[in-house]
């Protein structure tokens, strides 16, 4: 057993505290107007909320009535609004499709040369400094602004023509903020798997919004020769994917089986769920999962942070058919014994199954474009 003590400290990295009150205090922070008009420059008005969301500390639904609580007309925030939205459209897209999200949703991606990394993107050795630099903080941090994930995106799968999988593992592996549906469907949009066309970036567009001057680069071109071009030398060089997860090791945790469990995972780290009731409380971190699903050192160690500020909780790194053991001689039949909150990960928990905080409950199933989606979601913004 491992029992996670909210005194044992926070994520050193200071841009995204894990202090459960230091996260509430950036949601205040928040100003959806400014982030409207900015969000696209890496120094614009970005809210750095995107690992808490991606973990389940806090939900887009719990973000859009902390913004509109502040007055704000949901016409006037349309924008931010709409960013959130994509994500739980993301969402919805994996609970309809399943595993079928590791697959070309739309058409195959044009124009495909392999299905390996780009060595210069995973080496920082592109040749567009500002991209370079990019990568080498998100190394450092595990964070990359969403517009220079657009760029990588359309380097590694549009000019270096790859399949968009390998590169977007490599991706997921390392982002705190690592959201498979979101990161697949985003991967495939910008590919042209996903959408009705590619998304190209050029040096001057990357410039513009990385404050960056580079000149003479290969895609210091005009948007008509892009796509034409050839694959430059120095995005030739391929590398093979093989990440693997190093798990905490962890005895059986303490379990009063006179009582349900709650789990969590690293996809529902919400430090106010089922808060008051007097259960046990899990911390499941499944090898089987992070096989399947592999991340870095550093977001294993960022998820722990998080759970820190869940009163009582227990880290166990093994599978949940071990938990079930441990109520085999219980009183609580196997569908009371456990609960957890629904998600596509996680289909196979036994038990009670809470449904998430969703912007737009009513709004389910599969949508081929997020605008057909966007049109059901904006019958209910009237409300507020």
């Amino acid at each position: 057993m491992q029992t996670l003590h909210a005194e044992a400290g926070a994520n050193p990295q200071t841009q995204f505290p894990a202090k459960y009150d230091l996260i509430l205090e950036k949601v205040k922070q928040v100003n959806p107007v400014q982030y409207a008009r900015t969000r696209n420059f890496i120094d614009g008005a970005v809210t750095h909320l995107s690992p808490y969301i991606s973990r389940g500390v806090i939900s887009v639904k719990f973000l859009q009535e902390a913004v509109l609580s502040k007055g704000y007309k949901s016409y006037e925030i349309q924008k931010f609004l709409q960013e959130l939205a994509w994500r739980e459209y993301y969402q919805r897209i994996w609970q309809a499709k399943g595993d079928l999200i590791w697959q070309d949703l739309k058409q195959q991606q044009p124009d495909v040369q392999h299905h390996e990394m780009i060595a210069a993107l995973e080496n920082c050795a592109t040749g567009i400094t500002a991209i370079d630099e990019q990568i080498k903080n998100f190394y450092e941090t595990g964070y990359l602004h969403n517009h220079v994930r657009m760029y990588v995106a359309a380097i590694a799968c549009n000019i270096a023509k790859a399949h968009w999988l390998q590169p977007s593992k490599w991706l997921y592996y390392h982002l705190l903020d690592g959201d498979i549906a979101s990161n697949n469907c985003s991967w495939q949009w910008v590919a042209g798997a996903f959408a009705s066309k590619k998304y190209y970036c050029n040096q001057e567009n990357i410039n513009k919004y990385t404050n960056s001057h580079q000149q003479n680069s290969f895609l210091d071109k005009g948007y008509i020769d892009i796509p034409t071009l050839p694959v430059p030398g120095v995005l030739e060089p391929r590398s093979t994917i093989n990440f693997q997860t190093n798990l905490p090791i962890t005895a059986l945790p303490k379990i009063d089986i006179t009582k349900p469990t709650l789990i969590y995972n690293s996809y529902n780290l919400d430090p106010v769920w089922r808060k008051d009731e007097n259960v046990n409380r899990v911390l499941l971190l499944e090898p089987s999962h992070f096989r399947k699903y592999p991340v870095s050192e550093k977001v294993i160690e960022f998820i722990i942070d998080l759970a820190k500020e869940i009163a009582g909780i227990q880290l166990y790194s093994g599978e949940i058919l071990d938990l079930e053991t441990l109520y085999k001689d219980g009183m609580l039949p196997s569908g009371e014994a456990f609960v957890a909150k629904e998600h596509p990960a996680f289909t196979h928990y036994p038990g009670i199954k809470d449904s998430r905080d969703w912007m737009f409950p009513q709004v389910t199933g599969f949508y081929p474009s997020f605008f057909s989606y966007w049109k059901k979601c904006e019958k209910s913004l009237k409300q507020f």
